[in-house]
């Protein structure tokens, strides 16, 4: 124990307990914890992954349909962006809270695990993972897209404030999605990062978080597949438009920003403290060894 924290034993037990209480969790310790989950989604049977995809692409289209409603109902004022971003929150608070497995997320999850134990195995772990969540996301997008696209499912008020939406995301080049993915992407790995510490405040934290996507503009490839997906089945768009105009560069953007930025630099942060650690832990496991092997001798 460090001398930094030496002057907690000369307290009142009363007092330590207070102390224990309000400890914060260490980087190395949220490290572990999501290292932990990382862990526990690679060995997920593919129907799991993929029914949990498939229903995260399904109920985070409302992120799309709540801010069109908000849109529709703010029309041309200068704070409309500010009140249409509220919208966007909804699917994600569902998402995730609901435990669902969504592409952004997984870039720092199932990476931890890897740069831990590097292994060709668990790479293909990571990249089956990957394969099956970003599939079945889309998948889910589509579907929810042709249903919000049915004459019989909304208003016409309510198409045309999707498709307002939605022609907003064609504008970009593929150079500005993957600039506008990488944000998005950081933002979203922090939240898996900040997530352990949140306890109670999640759902407060989850809102600030994606507020902050929607109203910096910033790119998130599955909610955008979604709104691409139902401007391709209104005719306002096409399918190579579709993926290698948004999907694929977003895609990129989102990975870029969760894995090659925010992940690395966690990882980096805390490499050398874990190695210390695993080496102290070896070293007193081998003091108790050889301990146990004298006594029992004798």
């Amino acid at each position: 124990m460090t001398q930094a924290n030496d002057f907690i034993y000369e307290l009142p037990k009363e007092e330590q307990q207070v102390l224990q209480e309000h400890d914060s969790l260490s980087p190395q310790m949220i490290f572990k914890i999501i290292r932990r989950e990382g862990e526990i989604e690679l060995q997920r049977p593919f129907p799991a992954l993929a029914f949990s995809a498939l229903a995260a692409g399904i109920f985070i289209s409302f992120s799309f349909l709540f801010r069109s409603i908000f849109h529709m109902y703010m029309g041309n004022s200068s704070i409309e962006p500010m009140i249409s971003s509220i919208g966007y929150t909804v699917g994600f608070l569902i998402v995730i809270l609901g435990r669902m497995q969504l592409f952004t997320e997984n870039p720092i999850t199932t990476i931890i695990p890897l740069l831990s134990d590097w292994s060709w195995k668990k790479l293909l772990k990571v990249s089956r993972l990957w394969g099956i969540v970003f599939l079945f996301n889309i998948i889910g997008t589509a579907i929810a897209a042709v249903f919000f696209a049915s004459k019989y499912t909304l208003s016409v008020p309510v198409e045309n404030a999707m498709s307002e939406v939605a022609s907003n995301i064609m504008l970009l080049t593929p150079i500005e999605n993957i600039l506008r993915g990488i944000p998005a992407g950081i933002i979203i790995a922090a939240l898996v990062w900040i997530s352990p510490q949140a306890k109670n405040f999640r759902f407060a934290m989850i809102f600030f978080f994606i507020y902050f996507i929607a109203l910096g503009d910033f790119s998130h490839v599955v909610v955008g597949s979604c709104e691409m997906a139902y401007e391709v089945i209104k005719g306002n768009a096409d399918f190579f438009t579709y993926c290698f105009k948004f999907l694929i560069p977003t895609g990129i953007g989102n990975i870029i920003g969760g894995t090659l930025i925010f992940t690395l630099l966690i990882y980096y942060q805390v490499k050398k403290e874990l190695k210390t650690n695993k080496k102290q832990s070896f070293d007193t496991n081998i003091l108790k060894n050889f301990w146990f092997n004298i006594l029992t001798k004798h």
